[in-house]
């Protein structure tokens, strides 16, 4: 079986984050971009790609979406030294301003333990929020592209094509 060369790896119970990793694949090219529901896929497929990017959105008060909550624990068998990694993630800053796109924050670290490369951080300016697992530790960016689908929709395609463009440099793609 042919790969590509990104995989695509999202959870998702209200279709945001699948139509947005759509959207991703769509402008990075859907020749380029295997894409997986982890609901149905196992996890160590990453393994299989040198280029990743993971889906998230975050829920309530900080939580993790149900189908990454099911998988977490799979997270630790993950071997992802010298692989590039990227993450998307959904929240809503107004709603909940005090745990905006935690869920994003909590794979980051999950991820760099498993010796991925992380890419594609994204400003935090032009956001409202209070607190976030999500940011840097400098709290100038956050560890990957912030999305808020409920609040500012009307900006998700303008910053998905921004953040292809700046993924494609850093992956050398």
């Amino acid at each position: 079986m042919s790969r590509a060369p990104i995989g695509l790896f999202y959870g998702s119970s209200t279709c945001y984050t699948e139509m947005t990793g759509e959207k991703i694949r769509e402008v990075l090219g859907e020749a380029r971009v295997d894409f997986f529901n982890i609901a149905d896929t196992p996890l160590i497929e990453a393994q299989f790609y040198d280029y990743l990017i993971f889906g998230i959105p975050t829920w309530d008060y900080g939580e993790l979406q149900e189908d990454w909550e099911e998988i977490w624990e799979d997270l630790e068998d993950l071997d992802l030294t010298g692989k590039a990694f990227a993450l998307y993630g959904l929240g809503d800053q107004v709603g909940y301003p005090e745990w905006f796109l935690d869920a994003m924050g909590y794979l980051h670290s999950q991820l760099l333990a498993r010796g991925g490369r992380p890419c594609g951080y994204w400003p935090n300016r032009g956001y409202e929020f209070e607190a976030s697992k999500a940011l840097t530790e400098d709290g100038e960016q956050f560890v990957g592209l912030a999305l808020d689908e409920e609040n500012e929709f009307d900006l998700t395609d303008e910053r998905i094509a921004q953040w292809c463009q700046q993924l494609e440099r850093e992956f050398g793609l």
